[in-house]
C-alpha cells in the first residue's frame, strides 16, 4: 500500500500536463487587470487632450471684443466638441479675471493687525473682485475687462468606459479638468475696482 503510494506521488511529480493551464489560470486575472489600467489611462489622456483642445480655441476666441458681452456660445462650442467624441460628458465651466498674470490665485491683500498671518474680520482689506467680501482668491467671476487675463476653467465628468475602477473598489466616474489663461484685447479703457474696505 505504501510503495503504491510513494509510486503515485513520484508519477504526479514528473507529470507536466495541465501545469500551462494553472500557470495561466493564476496569471491571467493580474494582467488582464493591468492591461485594462494601460488602456483605460491611455483613454484618459486622450479624453483630457480632447478637453484641452476644445478650451484652448475657445479661451483664444474669448479674449476678442465681440465674445466680451456673452460667453454661453463659447461654453456651448466647447459643450458640443467634447460631447462629440464623449457624448455622455457633463461639463461645467468656471471663468475669473484678474489685472494681470501675477494675481492669479493670489489673495486680496488685508492690514494683519493681530499678527496672525490670516484675515480676521474688522481688519481693512483691498477688495479686488469688488464683491465687498475678503476673499482668498481676487478673482472676479467672468470674463472681466479689456486686458483683463482671464482663467477659464472647464471641468468633464465622464464614466470610465472599462471596468477595471469597479473591479478595484473605486468609482467608475472621472473628472477631468482643463485651464487655459489669456489676456483680453485692449478693445477698451481698463478700469480698476479696487477699494479699501475695513469691516
Amino acid at each position: 500500500m505504501m510503495m503504491r503510494r510513494d509510486t503515485l506521488l513520484r508519477r504526479l511529480r514528473k507529470q507536466q500536463r495541465g501545469a500551462a493551464a494553472v500557470e495561466f489560470a493564476l496569471a491571467a486575472p493580474v494582467f488582464l487587470l493591468l492591461l485594462m489600467g494601460i488602456f483605460d489611462y491611455s483613454w484618459q489622456m486622450y479624453a483630457r487632450q480632447v478637453l484641452q483642445g476644445a478650451v484652448s480655441h475657445a479661451g483664444r476666441d474669448a479674449t476678442l471684443e465681440t465674445n466680451a458681452a456673452s460667453q454661453t456660445d463659447l461654453d456651448a462650442a466647447v459643450r458640443k466638441k467634447v460631447t462629440d467624441v464623449f457624448h455622455d460628458a457633463t461639463l461645467t465651466f468656471d471663468r475669473k479675471a484678474y489685472e494681470s498674470y501675477d494675481d492669479i490665485g493670489d489673495p486680496e491683500a488685508f492690514t494683519d493687525k493681530n499678527g496672525n498671518g490670516s484675515y480676521d474680520s474688522g481688519e481693512c482689506f483691498e477688495d479686488v473682485n469688488g464683491n465687498g467680501n475678503w476673499d482668498a482668491d481676487r478673482g472676479a467671476a467672468g470674463n472681466g475687462g479689456a486686458e483683463d487675463v482671464v482663467l477659464y476653467t472647464a471641468s468633464m465628468k465622464v464614466t470610465r468606459i472599462l471596468p477595471v475602477w469597479r473591479m478595484l473598489g473605486q468609482s467608475q466616474e472621472t473628472t477631468l479638468t482643463a485651464t487655459t489663461v489669456l489676456r483680453n484685447q485692449p478693445y477698451n479703457t481698463a478700469t480698476s475696482t479696487t477699494q479699501v474696505i475695513c469691516k
